[in-house]
């Protein structure tokens, strides 16, 4: 059985992007969860165990070894084709790999003011100039898709797919940051907050010990 590598629910965005593929398409996996922030030298060796590059998460499916979010979910599509994780068309695929690799290196300013803290009090904060347009500029790319192919699924293809994991922790930034979200993106958010598998990667998340209060991360 698959193996996925995760760090705490409440704080890493990136271990929720493969969990969230997997686990919304009912794909069988073990969940091995290492605390992060934790500053026991044990829990890193538990990593380094896993993957050399020291961070979660790491898919382990035999003897392959995975690691980063977008290339565990490019792994899990080439490995379970029927959960189409990318659109079959090629057209909508490259457009899919597009937004979800501008997600994966991208909206730095919007990352670092509005970590991902599940515990964090609903409140706005004031954004920088850089914040904002990463704002606009995810809810234009929802507000694109939904235009596009709203008539086939509230998710951004349609159907829960990769590009969907790849956005879902910025669902939960514009969520507890009180961030408006435009009527034109107002679908595709409540559709993924309503996500069954998103609402239980979030309630795992609430239910864990706080490591540092005010902690922000990406």
């Amino acid at each position: 059985m698959l193996k996925l590598v995760i760090g705490n629910k409440n704080y890493s965005s990136w271990s929720m992007r493969p969990w969230l593929a997997l686990r919304a398409n009912d794909i069988p996996f073990e969940e091995v969860f290492i605390p992060l922030y934790t500053n026991d030298k044990a829990d890193k060796d538990r990593i380094l165990s896993f993957s050399r590059a020291g961070k979660v998460p790491a898919l382990i499916d035999g003897d392959v070894t995975v690691w980063d979010s977008l290339s565990i979910i490019e792994y899990l599509a080439e490995k379970y084709p029927q959960s189409r994780l990318w659109p079959e068309d090629r057209a909508r695929r490259a457009h899919a790999r597009s937004i979800s690799a501008e997600m994966h290196s991208g909206f730095m300013a919007l990352r670092n003011e509005c970590g991902m803290n599940l515990h964090r009090p609903i409140r706005a904060v004031d954004l920088s100039d850089d914040a904002r347009a990463n704002v606009v500029r995810v809810q234009e790319i929802w507000a694109d898709c939904a235009s596009r192919y709203g008539k086939e699924g509230p998710f951004l293809f349609g159907a829960f797919g990769g590009s969907d994991a790849m956005f879902a922790p910025v669902v939960h930034r514009f969520h507890t940051y009180a961030i408006e979200v435009k009527a034109e993106a107002r679908h595709y958010f409540d559709a993924m907050m309503s996500l069954p598998a998103f609402q239980e990667w979030t309630r795992a998340g609430l239910a864990e010990t706080l490591v540092i209060e005010r902690f922000e991360t990406v």
